[in-house]
Parts: C-alpha cells; sequence; structure tokens
C-alpha cells in the first residue's frame, strides 16, 4: 500500500522531519522514533473532532518546520539527536469496528518490529488499545507495563453496546492480556466517572490509579516514584499514553470531555520529560486533541510541545545521562549557549 500521508489534509511531517513508508522495510532501518497518525474519533462518546489531532500536533508551531528543535534545559536536539521518521496517517474510517483499529495495530507492530519505538498521535483514546497490542506483540506479551495520563480512567465495560469506544480500551487491553493490571498507572483521574462497578473490576486487577485526590495530597512527585516502581517491576519495557484532558480544560479546552480541576500544563511537560528520561520507553500516544473546540491552538500547542518533551527525554536518556544530571540551567538562568544545535533569533 503506499504511503496515505494525510487522511484529512496535506502531507506535512512532524516539524519538518523526513518521512518513511510504514510498508517499506528499508525506509525503517536504523530508525529510533516512527511518528503515526492515527486519525480517528468513531470512539468519541460525547465531542468529536479528534481526527483532526494529529494534523495539528504536527504542524502547530511559530518555529520554522526546519527539522530542528535545541531543548533549553537538556541541551540536547531531538529532532537532529534521534532518527524520527514521520510514517503519515493510518487510513482510519469513521466507522465503529475493527477494521481500522486493526490497520493502526499492524502499523505500530511494524514500527516496533523494526526496532523504533513508535510515537502515535491521535485521535480518540480509543486507539490505545491496537497501539499498546502492537508494540506488545513486539516487545513480549504482558511485558509491557502502562502509564497512562487521564481525566478518565477509561475501563468501562462497553460503550453505547459496543465494546469499542475512548472510555473502554485499558479494559480491553487488561483482558487480552496484552499488559498486566497489576502494571497499569493511571495519573490524575478526577470528577464523577467512573462509577462503583468498574472501580472495583479496576481494584481486582491490581490496577494503580493516582487520582487527582491524591496528587494534591501527596505531592506528583511523590505520586510519580511509586508509579516508576512498578512500572519498572518484572516488565522490559513502557507504554506512556497521553490523553491532554489531564490537564485543567483552562489551559487544554481543546478536547471530547473536558474534566475542571487537572494538572497544570507545567507539571504534565515536566513529568512526561522525566518519564522520558528515566524509564525504557517502547511507545508513545498522545490523544484526544479536539480542534474544533480549541482555542487559539493552545491544546494544540501544548500537544506538540508534550511530544517534544518526550522525544527531547529520549534523547538526552541515550547520551547515558540520568534525571540528576540535568544542567543546573533548568532552574537557573543559562550562562552559556547549549552544546548542541543553534539558538535562532527571538520569534
Amino acid at each position: 500500500m503506499a504511503r496515505l500521508g494525510g487522511m484529512f489534509g496535506p502531507d506535512v511531517t512532524f516539524l519538518g522531519v523526513d518521512r518513511c513508508d510504514i510498508d517499506d522495510p528499508e525506509s525503517l532501518r536504523d530508525v529510533d522514533i516512527v511518528v503515526i497518525g492515527a486519525p480517528y474519533d468513531a470512539g468519541a462518546s460525547y465531542r468529536a473532532g479528534a481526527r483532526f489531532g494529529p494534523q495539528a500536533i504536527r504542524s502547530t508551531d511559530y518555529l520554522p518546520h526546519d527539522g530542528s528543535r535545541p531543548h533549553l534545559a537538556l541541551r540536547v536536539d531531538p529532532l537532529r539527536d534521534l532518527r524520527i521518521r514521520d510514517a503519515g496517517d493510518i487510513e482510519m474510517a469513521g466507522v465503529e469496528g475493527r477494521a481500522p483499529l486493526d490497520r493502526l495495530e499492524n502499523a505500530v507492530r511494524t514500527a516496533a518490529e523494526a526496532g523504533a519505538i513508535p510515537l502515535v498521535l491521535g485521535g480518540d483514546h480509543t486507539i490505545t488499545w491496537p497501539d499498546v497490542t502492537g508494540v506488545a506483540h513486539a516487545v513480549g506479551w504482558g511485558r509491557v507495563s502502562v502509564i497512562h495520563f487521564d481525566a478518565h480512567a477509561d475501563t468501562g465495560e462497553e460503550q453505547f453496546g459496543s465494546l469499542i469506544g475512548h472510555g473502554l480500551p485499558m479494559r480491553r487491553l487488561i483482558e487480552s492480556g496484552a499488559t498486566r493490571g497489576d502494571r497499569f498507572l493511571q495519573i490524575g483521574l478526577r470528577g464523577y466517572w467512573p462509577e462503583p462497578p468498574t472501580l472495583d473490576w479496576m481494584a481486582e486487577q491490581g490496577m494503580r490509579s493516582f487520582e487527582m485526590a491524591e496528587i494534591v495530597r501527596r505531592g506528583l512527585d511523590t505520586c510519580l516514584a511509586e508509579a516508576f516502581a512498578i512500572a519498572v517491576d518484572d516488565c522490559d519495557g513502557v507504554f506512556l499514553s497521553v490523553d491532554i484532558d489531564v490537564v485543567d480544560p483552562g489551559s487544554a479546552p481543546g478536547t471530547g470531555t473536558p474534566e475542571p480541576g487537572g494538572l497544570t500544563a507545567r507539571q504534565l511537560l515536566d513529568t512526561v520529560r522525566r518519564i522520558a528520561i528515566e524509564l525504557p520507553l517502547v511507545g508513545i500516544d498522545v490523544v484526544e486533541v479536539s480542534p474544533p473546540y480549541d482555542s487559539a491552538d493552545v491544546t494544540a500547542f501544548l500537544a506538540n510541545r508534550v511530544v517534544l518533551e518526550v522525544l527531547s527525554g529520549i534523547a538526552f536518556r541515550r547520551t547515558g545521562k540520568t534525571w540528576a544530571d540535568i544542567p543546573s540551567t533548568l532552574l537557573e538562568g543559562r550562562t552559556s549557549a547549549p552544546e548542541t544545535g543553534g539558538r535562532r533569533e527571538s520569534p
């Protein structure tokens, strides 16, 4: 099958990185990261529009799309230090059914089996079911833990009579055995769903959910340390899934099911960078960006930066450095230029 490119727009790549074709093994040779667009929102239970998320995440930036982004604090340029290729969008018809999800699963599995980390741009959260499944086929069935940022648990049994939907993927993953319930960590839950029977099912699986009330009481860093210890225990890799609605809708209004009282944008960016530095990531997705409900592109900007922070953390980790090696300029004013990449003029 020829490369689709953009399903709902031009064939742009993430900030100008080179293209690849998921069906051409040669184009995946020695690649570190494969960006895959999943323009799917047939699983949305409230506001749709996440099918336009991949295009927005790839392109929303005020800097040139030149395949270079030097990180101020980490002194890496992830788009240059890592071999990143963008496979374009997977054809995902907006219908309920397994066909579009199977196409995505096959693409993710192909990228992972080629030795790359799949980075999937959603799309609603239904896509995490095929995303983690595809990675588990490549890395090891039941050997991949999941760290899941979200306002909602997404562990429902069914949605409008269907087993497919963005409120259900985590249950489907655990039921299938692709990932273990006791290696499934959720961060940022809040609000008024799920109901007690679903919470009971989650407890039976051994899932660990850090609700916002606990994060506020104990502190985010303490909760993360506990989550990290569980994620690397008896697993071979970590899948990071970020639903943008984990952030308070004041900073991320462009999403399908906004829930007040979430993380700040700063907390999310710092946290995903730390995860990428400290943990062995084998897959990533960023989901639920719905441009029709965005305001001045602020949600798309945040999602774009989530991707960049993860990539920067991976690049920093691959230098052999750790979280403790982050330059003091992370907290203090910079006194010298970054070691890699040039700085542009101020925009």
